[in-house]
């Protein structure tokens, strides 16, 4: 019905060896908050695609403290129209983000991607658990998913995203936390 699926590959825990073959194959941005919010770490990485094609969508999640205490994730998807990678983690139906969207009206959050302002409005029929955001950055879909909903104020800060593939040497640096369940799910 949605046409061609490409198949979710095993979610890799993080490490910056791991981050690096996915970043290697992937077709589409994969996404990291540059630099990471204080106190916050790099906590697993997915894609969907195959040996064939490559990465054709990613998740990156990162975890740390919210903004008002307790713990906060972030999971970055970037993706091909039609694969719903982002729509699975955002807890919506079909692979896209439009129906859900209201884009008449001005954005909900921006954030710098690949250093460009990118516009992203709230996705609507989420489950109340999190905050889904989600826009277009470099031709594909961009989602921001916020565990608690509370820590989606972190989206209305100042956020640069960096495509990892375009990153150098520091990503050897990147903090790396305990893998989160939200990916697995």
């Amino acid at each position: 019905m949605h046409g061609a699926v490409y198949p979710l590959q095993p979610v890799v825990p993080p490490s910056v060896e791991g981050l690096g073959v996915v970043v290697h194959r992937s077709q589409v941005p994969v996404w990291m908050p540059w630099p990471l919010p204080v106190g916050w770490l790099f906590s697993g990485v997915a894609s969907a695609g195959d040996d064939r094609s490559g990465g054709r969508a990613t998740a990156v999640a990162c975890s740390g403290p919210g903004p008002f205490g307790g713990p906060g994730e972030l999971m970055l998807v970037a993706e091909e129209l039609g694969v719903g990678l982002g729509a699975r983690y955002a807890g919506i139906d079909g692979p896209d983000p439009g129906p859900n969207m209201c884009v008449d009206k001005p954005p909900h959050a921006k954030v710098l991607a690949a250093g460009r302002p990118t516009a992203l409005w709230h996705v609507a029929g989420a489950p109340d658990d999190r905050v889904v955001f989600a826009g277009e950055a470099r031709g594909l879909w961009l989602w921001a998913i916020v565990w608690p909903e509370e820590t989606g104020l972190l989206m209305y800060d100042e956020v640069v995203l960096t495509d990892l593939r375009d990153a150098g040497a520091e990503v050897d640096l990147l903090p790396c936390g305990a893998l989160t369940p939200k990916l697995l799910a």
